[in-house]
């Protein structure tokens, strides 16, 4: 193990996993998670790294009350490299990647092409405009990646495999909502070119907002203005109509439900709720996260079976931001694919792109009907 390696179990009344810790070349922060026991390699990083960009900027949309993230460097970040140049694949044979260890299980580095940067700092910038604030681009943008193997599938890992990648999901929540800044965790996959992932190799990111996102905070006061209207909490009806509904459910576990929802966006659309309402990941307990990982590895390979070739999607987490003091957030995943065909894709258009209002060309009904027969 090199000097600047670390390794830490972390249990918090959970089935203990290994965390060890270290550093890239250019300084950012590299850990290797691993079941308890497991042996962990962690050798030093022989590159020679260029620093890595500090100019992420936020400028403020005074017409939609948001900040809109800008890193003009990310246009040289990797595109789509041939299998022998994946940077996401263990180093062996000679060649360097992000991940120095010749095997891993489960890894999450800091991107080295980042959207945010805990060192963010601005340069002299004037945008000419009273309304619009310019501040750095704080926060944190890590990589996750789910396996080694550079032709898996999340879909194609063991509910164990994927029971450790949701311990690193947890603690990497509980970690970054301590950076003083930060006020939402999102930890999401998005896979395939379709989406236009620009690396094959089957992993997702984590981003640490240093704002509260566009969608969280139209959830948030959509679910305080029906408690202020009914008293009762939002999703936790929503879950329950479904559950008595039926029609749109394609599993339900004893400690979690997927369905389509009712009024479904995209061509195909799965929600997975917790039935126990919790905020955040790291709140889930060991039944929760083992329940959960084989209901979402059946949900992946249903979506893989859908079609001949396997859905592009992404799979997003909805977690509380980390100021939630209303208690009005309950965490849920949302699974997503563009594909409305076989051989048909389902593109952002005039409706959906100028004014966000969607069109869907398939039934909810239909969709969990065709998913819950694969």
């Amino acid at each position: 193990m090199n000097q600047f390696a670390r390794s830490s179990e972390f249990e918090r009344n959970l089935s203990p996993v290994k965390r060890t810790r270290t550093k890239l070349a250019d300084g950012r922060e590299l850990l290797y998670f691993a079941a308890d026991g497991e042996n962990v390699s962690a050798p030093p990083d022989p590159r020679s790294l260029p620093p890595v960009s500090k100019s992420s900027q936020l400028r403020w949309d005074p017409l939609l009350d948001e900040w809109v993230m800008m890193a003009s460097h990310r246009q040289n970040r990797t595109f789509m490299p041939a299998r022998d140049d994946c940077p996401l694949c263990p180093s062996r044979d000679g060649r360097q990647t992000e991940i120095p260890a010749s095997e891993y299980t489960v890894v999450i580095f800091e991107n080295r092409f980042p959207s945010l940067s805990t060192e963010a700092h601005l340069e002299e910038v004037d945008v000419h405009h009273p309304l619009v604030a310019v501040r750095p681009g704080f926060g944190r943008c890590e990589v996750v990646c789910f396996t080694s193997d550079h032709n898996a599938r999340f879909a194609d890992l063991t509910p164990e495999q994927a029971r450790l990648v949701v311990d690193a999901w947890a603690d990497r929540t509980t970690e970054l909502s301590t950076l003083d800044g930060v006020e939402q965790i999102f930890c999401f996959e998005s896979r395939g070119r379709e989406i236009g992932v620009t690396l094959s190799h089957p992993h997702g990111q984590i981003y640490a907002y240093p704002f509260v996102t566009p969608r969280t905070r139209r959830m948030l006061d959509v679910t305080r203005r029906y408690r202020e209207r009914t008293g009762r909490d939002l999703h936790s009806d929503v879950v329950a109509a479904e559950r008595r509904a039926g029609v749109r459910v394609l599993a339900e576990t004893e400690h979690w439900v997927a369905f389509v929802p009712a009024a479904a966006r995209w061509p195909v659309e799965v929600h997975l709720y917790p039935l126990r309402r919790v905020r955040t990941i790291p709140e889930l307990d060991d039944a929760e996260r083992d329940d959960f990982a084989r209901l979402y590895l059946d949900v992946l390979r249903r979506f893989d079976r859908l079609y001949d070739s396997p859905l592009p999607y992404i799979s997003a987490w909805h977690q509380a931001p980390i100021t939630d003091d209303e208690d009005l957030s309950y965490l849920h995943l949302q699974l997503f694919s563009v594909r409305r065909s076989a051989d048909k894709l389902k593109y952002l258009a005039g409706s959906e792109s100028g004014m966000n209002a969607f069109i869907t060309d398939v039934l909810p009904e239909d969709v969990a009907q065709r998913l819950r027969e694969v």
